[in-house]
């Protein structure tokens, strides 16, 4: 199994694959010890053929794989593609487009939350996935013939497991389903790390709107720094540390060294000083701007609602074979019993029509649950 290590053979077969009208493609790579992806592995196949690309190769320039990642002609098929777009984005500024994502499209089809490759290939590839070098460490050199017998595995497989997905999302009407949900995938604004919005990660964790402009300027910090030294944001502070920033607003550097998250002698390091400055920052905004989320306030008046959405959600699910994780989340159920015009993703688009009606006529008393042979039973009622 050769691996192309030149830009021409690259080019060539790139223009071979878009003749297709889609390619499976999966990326490896290392980010244990790095802010940004390290790209270690491209595996790429159509019907006709797979190929493995070695973006370590001295020299070799991934244009040609970044324009047929961009081609609208030929359709990028991934299994949980979020962090193979975002390398592909962050590397060559360009989104695979159009874009088919088989973990989501299992999801929308049945097969549970957050199902995995191996599952789907065993299912609809009737293949079994050889898990020894699933710990391969891809950006060393030579890769033994196992471990790139186990890349190509993961694009090969693919191809039946894309071919019977979309015919049973055909089948079904649900499609544009699909669709919207590829929508948040293909949007360059899901991958960029925005330092702003850093502390939505961690919001959960603070009480008071003080609290929380803090966190928006601690976290802002932290990002800014994990990128610029590309490093994990935890080599740079850890999320305990940044919450606790933010609850004990300390002013200077013996106050930080007393907080017992924060790493002994980080309160001398150079860092120190710009995480006391995003502190200070914190407390200089106006509180006015800021306010906590809905849930975090008045969660536990909506209690009994949740669990009965909760039913309902699990309910309606099983009745029209979908995840309910792609449907709504805690979060979402939490939100709609509080507010009925919450800014959720159950409450839009195909989600709505399934569960978000249902859920809020529920909520008003105008739907009844039931047990009825084991089984969760879903009627109107009379009001």
């Amino acid at each position: 199994m050769k691996m192309i290590t030149d830009t021409a053979e690259l080019a060539a077969t790139c223009k071979r694959l878009a003749a297709h009208p889609f390619v499976t493609v999966d990326t490896e790579f290392m980010r244990e010890t790095t802010y940004y992806a390290k790209l270690c592995l491209i595996q790429i196949a159509s019907p006709d053929e797979a190929v493995l690309i070695d973006p370590l190769a001295d020299g070799i320039d991934l244009a040609p794989f970044f324009a047929l990642m961009a081609d609208e002609s030929t359709i990028k098929v991934f299994h949980s593609a979020r962090q193979d777009v975002e390398i592909i984005w962050t590397m060559g500024k360009v989104i695979p487009t159009p874009l088919f994502d088989t973990q989501v499209a299992a999801m929308v089809c049945g097969y549970g939350d957050s199902v995995s490759y191996e599952q789907l290939a065993n299912d609809l590839a009737k293949a079994r996935i050889d898990k020894s070098s699933r710990f391969t460490d891809w950006s060393r050199r030579p890769l033994s013939e196992a471990q790139r017998a186990y890349a190509l595995s993961d694009v090969t497989h693919l191809i039946p497991v894309y071919e019977a997905l979309a015919a049973r999302l055909e089948e079904t009407g649900r499609s544009a389903w699909l669709d919207e949900e590829m929508a948040v995938l293909i949007d360059p604004a899901t991958y960029e790390g925005d330092p702003a919005r850093a502390y939505r990660r961690l919001i959960g964790r603070v009480r008071k709107v003080k609290e929380l402009a803090v966190l928006i300027e601690v976290a802002a910090w932290r990002e800014r720094e994990a990128q610029s030294r590309d490093v994990p944001r935890n080599r740079v502070l850890k999320d305990d540390a940044v919450v606790e920033l933010a609850i004990s607003q300390p002013r200077d550097a013996e106050a930080m060294a007393r907080l017992r998250s924060v790493p002994n002698g980080f309160e001398r390091s150079r860092s120190a000083a710009g995480a006391l400055a995003a502190v200070e920052a914190g407390l200089a905004r106006d509180l006015t701007e800021l306010k906590l989320p809905e849930r975090t306030r008045g969660r536990n008046n909506a209690g009994a609602t949740v669990d009965l959405l909760k039913v309902l959600l699990k309910a309606i699910c099983e009745q029209n074979d979908v995840a309910t994780k792609i449907v709504a989340t805690v979060d979402d159920l939490e939100a709609i019993a509080e507010d009925d015009g919450a800014d959720v993703p159950a409450l839009k688009g195909w989600r709505r029509g399934l569960f978000g009606e249902s859920a809020l006529a529920l909520k008003h008393g105008q739907l009844s649950l039931a047990m009825h042979d084991g089984t969760v039973v879903v009627s109107p009622r009379d009001v």
